[in-house]
């Protein structure tokens, strides 16, 4: 009697085993991963949402930036900017109206632990005043510092509210 050349049940059940165990195993690592890739992309968001703040403050320090651009009158504000909206809408040049507007973002970058992916990029952060505390971060009429929103904690064990 001829042999078939086929797999016999046994090997066909080890190997669907096999490859079912490799993928439980795997599960978590892709997790981490998809986690790093998050806290990669909020830092760098971060980052980029911070230097065009300070930008704009020096903007603001060397008069290039006029009242007229949502600063608040008093000659002792803070010089940072009204909303987030403002970083990337641009603001006119101070005394030369015939300038193209001063932008410092292309785009306001998302917060990628926000939770509706429908909401305005804008809205996604939350926003600290320079007249608010450090220890108690509330918004006001600029715009000093940005941070997460997600109660989350991040994989160094920090909030991502406090990065």
């Amino acid at each position: 009697m001829k042999r078939g050349r086929g797999f016999t049940l046994i090997e066909m059940v080890v190997t669907t085993a096999l490859v079912g165990l490799l993928a439980l195993l795997s599960l978590p690592l892709y997790e981490v991963v998809a986690t790093r890739a998050k806290e990669s992309e909020l830092r760098q968001a971060l980052r980029q949402i911070r230097d065009a703040l300070d930008a704009y403050r020096d903007a603001s320090a060397r008069g290039l930036i006029g009242r007229d651009a949502g600063e608040p009158a008093d000659p002792g504000a803070s010089g940072y900017p009204p909303s987030l909206r403002a970083l990337a809408d641009g603001v006119q040049s101070a005394g030369n109206p015939d300038q193209p507007k001063l932008r410092f973002l292309r785009r306001i970058p998302r917060d990628p632990f926000a939770a509706d992916p429908g909401q305005p990029a804008e809205d996604t952060w939350a926003l600290r005043s320079y007249a608010s505390a450090p220890d108690a971060p509330q918004p006001g009429n600029d715009v000093y510092d940005v941070m997460s929103r997600s109660t989350r904690v991040g994989s160094n064990g920090i909030p991502y509210r406090e990065w």
